[in-house]
């Protein structure tokens, strides 16, 4: 059965309609944000607009009141689904680091007999011109590549996000490259609709004074609906009010949330600083870009790569030169061979096997095979320490009592891993 992307996704996402619909871990909190959007709508359709129908001097110019509120409603909600049910700018992982980082150290590690390991190194961070001014760029661990400019690695989400903001819980999702032009348009809509229900809400009261002749007060008691409202909006303008505000500052500027928070301090030249009016014009009058990532496409077996490194430094290679036999492959067919010498029974045999194979360590002598000839079922386990990869000790080997029962596993990925580093 053919698998699609979104089925092994190795982030933190979740995915619905087969893929077509992505979401943060935390989208349940999704609903709750719905349900602070629509509930307060509700109760002002039920108990303040449509008693304002009638209210204006055109009959039915009071209608408006309450289409207004519906119409505004829906179009707040269509940006909260476009902001968290879609691909905020993931940038899609690699399945092997990158080739042309790699560099060998040969100073690393220096083996018994003067020969060195090169050991592959990558560096942590590279410099990349932007706008003429040099930018540090990180190397990301989990996803395998170097993070291009204003790029982050959400922890909750766990995906590497390009221009990331912040990962909102409210939304259920990152904010990003794709999807941070209606978050800030969701944001500044819950403003205006909390003014407008705000606005509404306080019309009504004044109308019932004027109807009745009453006090606030007792407009309030007629109409305890529009007071709660008038409540509810007046503490949410100051979340979503203040947070629009925040983000007119940020696109002014051009900058992120995460950057004004981390970099605030560091008195930075921010390279990407265009001006006022062209920064409000790269947020909303640019072209979305598309997504990197086909959720829905399906796996294909990777193709093998071909073994394509970078050159040896001149020590490194003089010294593999001269000797035609690596370490790591010495120590691989000595291995082996201690695996094949659990097996049998036979002194004599063991000896003349390690004799004929030019083994570097010293004779194994009888009193110390008796342990390893007294079942037939262990292996020998290789003790290595930080300076050998199978555990030889100024050309001695230590063999434990203990079973490894997967140890041909495990020296068959080292080798593998050294033949690659090693050849070209």
């Amino acid at each position: 059965m053919a698998i699609r992307v979104y089925q092994v996704w190795k982030g933190s996402n979740k995915f619905i309609l087969g893929g077509r619909l992505i979401f943060g871990p935390d989208a349940r909190s999704l609903l709750v944000t719905i349900l602070l959007i629509t509930v307060p709508v509700i109760i002002f359709c039920a108990f303040v607009a449509r008693h304002l129908r009638h209210k204006f001097s055109s009959y039915n110019a009071g209608y408006a009141t309450l289409v207004v509120a519906i119409v505004f409603t829906i179009y707040v909600l269509v940006l909260l689904f476009l902001t968290s049910a879609r691909d905020p700018g993931i940038i899609p992982r690699n399945s092997h680091p990158p080739e042309d980082e790699i560099r060998f150290d040969t100073s690393v590690s220096v083996d018994v007999g003067g020969r060195q390991t090169p050991s592959l190194q990558f560096p942590r961070t590279k410099e990349v011109i932007v706008n003429g001014l040099p930018v540090r760029v990180k190397y990301c661990d989990t996803c395998m590549l170097y993070r291009p400019p204003r790029c982050s690695h959400c922890s909750i989400c766990n995906n590497c996000v390009e221009h990331f903001d912040h990962h909102c819980p409210w939304v259920g999702q990152c904010i990003g490259l794709r999807n941070y032009r209606y978050f800030f348009m969701f944001v500044s809509s819950s403003t205006l609709l909390c003014m407008y229900v705000f606005a509404m809400s306080a019309l009504y009261i004044k109308v019932q004074m004027d109807q009745y002749e009453s006090t606030v007060w007792k407009a309030m008691k007629e109409s305890p609906a529009s007071v709660i409202l008038m409540a509810y909006c007046f503490v949410s303008l100051w979340f979503v009010g203040g947070l629009t505000g925040f983000h007119l500052y940020l696109i002014g500027t051009n900058q992120t949330t995460y950057e004004n928070f981390r970099y605030r301090a560091d008195n930075r030249i921010n390279v990407f600083n265009r001006g006022c009016v062209n920064n409000f014009l790269e947020v909303f009058c640019s072209k979305v870009e598309p997504s990197r990532n086909n959720f829905r496409a399906f796996i294909q077996e990777e193709v093998p790569r071909p073994q394509v490194l970078p050159e040896l430094p001149r020590a490194a290679a003089d010294d593999l030169a001269s000797h035609p036999r690596s370490k790591v492959e010495d120590d691989l067919d000595i291995g082996e061979d201690l695996l094949k010498i659990s097996q049998r029974r036979n002194i004599d045999e063991i000896s003349e096997d390690i004799r004929s194979r030019g083994s570097n360590g010293p004779p194994l002598n009888a009193p110390e095979t008796d342990p390893v000839l007294e079942s037939d079922h262990q292996a020998p386990t290789i003790r290595s320490d930080r300076h050998s990869s199978w555990g030889r000790r100024s050309g001695s080997w230590e063999i434990a009592t203990e079973v490894f029962a997967n140890s041909n596993v495990t020296e068959s990925r080292g080798y593998v891993t050294s033949k690659e580093a090693f050849q070209g």
